[in-house]
């Protein structure tokens, strides 16, 4: 088997030689012949450049990309996805959190019947707050945007490069990768990793960074806000509904205290359940021609097979 190994670079001109040093003990044997695929954002520092390129330069199995600007986590990965030429891509990050040692874990659990495998910490990584954050990321891809096994998602995967072929038409900014994945296959699975500390630095991912990334994929990828306000728009026109049963009732029973208050209350109510109705109306449509630009493919093809070429007959 040979794999693909893509680590998105952020200012870990410390970390990337030891890394490097740790895949090519690891990936030895039945794994040798492995790519090292480093993608640098521009922003992560000269340094990160020049120790990324100079690896690249020592190493045959190393390749080395800087983005022009810092377009984030995910563009950067998108663009190593798309660099890596192997058949099985591994991704994890650049500060040594995903010991090397634990890819061949990864690799045994994509048997025949899986496609992609990420890595479970065995023991939660961060403090309550970052872990909190984390799990309502994870469950609004489960929730908002459909994703299965979004419990399982995180930085530390691998998967059969056909993957990719699902992200061809993702573009711009925002970029998911869990979400472009889970457009290729529902074959997924998870297995226990360990997770080392930090040998440099501080996460990137703060909280605050964390609940910006899970409205980013909330507005991205789905249409659930839009329908909220249509779910809401019938509960306003339900309670309207109720309001006139009630005015019928008092005036029936000679209850009416405040003569066409509860009138005025049911028109106010009737008429925000349709503009909320109509918002939401037109939103579901505005929202599927978000969906059709977003790149989602409305297939992927996991592989072929072709016959032999016959000449044509004469």
């Amino acid at each position: 088997m040979r794999i693909s190994v893509v680590v998105p670079c952020y200012r870990s001109a410390d970390t990337l030689p030891a890394l490097v040093s740790q895949l090519s003990d690891v990936l030895t044997g039945p794994l040798a012949g492995h790519e090292v695929v480093l993608v640098v954002d521009d922003d992560g520092g000269i340094e990160t450049w020049s120790t990324a390129s100079a690896l690249a330069v020592a190493h045959p199995e190393v390749r080395a990309i800087r983005l022009a600007r810092n377009a984030g986590q995910h563009a950067a990965l998108l663009a190593g996805l798309r660099a890596a030429r192997h058949e099985v891509i591994v991704t994890m990050d650049d500060d040594l959190q995903h010991p090397p040692a634990e890819i061949p874990r990864l690799l045994a659990a994509l048997t025949d019947d899986v496609d992609l495998v990420y890595g479970l910490p065995e023991t939660e990584e961060h403090g309550l707050l970052r872990n909190a954050a984390s799990r309502l990321v994870k469950a609004g891809l489960a929730g908002a945007i459909g994703v299965r096994n979004a419990r399982l998602v995180g930085a530390f995967r691998a998967f059969r490069a056909f993957l990719v072929r699902g992200l061809d038409g993702v573009h711009g900014p925002g970029t998911a990768i869990d979400v472009g994945l889970s457009w290729g296959t529902t074959r997924v699975t998870g297995v226990p990793v360990r997770i080392s500390p930090r040998a440099a630095g501080r996460s990137g991912y703060t909280l605050g960074r964390l609940l910006r990334h899970a409205a980013d994929m909330t507005f991205g990828y789905s249409t659930a806000p839009l329908r909220l306000v249509t779910y809401a728009g019938f509960l306003a026109g339900l309670g309207g509904f109720a309001l006139v049963v009630r005015l019928i009732w008092a005036h029936a029973s000679g209850e009416t205290r405040i003569a066409g208050f509860t009138t005025i209350a049911s028109m106010v109510a009737f008429s925000s359940s349709a503009l909320m109705i109509a918002v939401g109306v037109l939103g579901e449509y505005i929202g599927r021609i978000h969906t059709t630009g977003s790149g989602r493919p409305g297939y992927v093809i996991r592989e072929q097979v072709e016959g032999p070429v016959h000449a044509p007959s004469r």
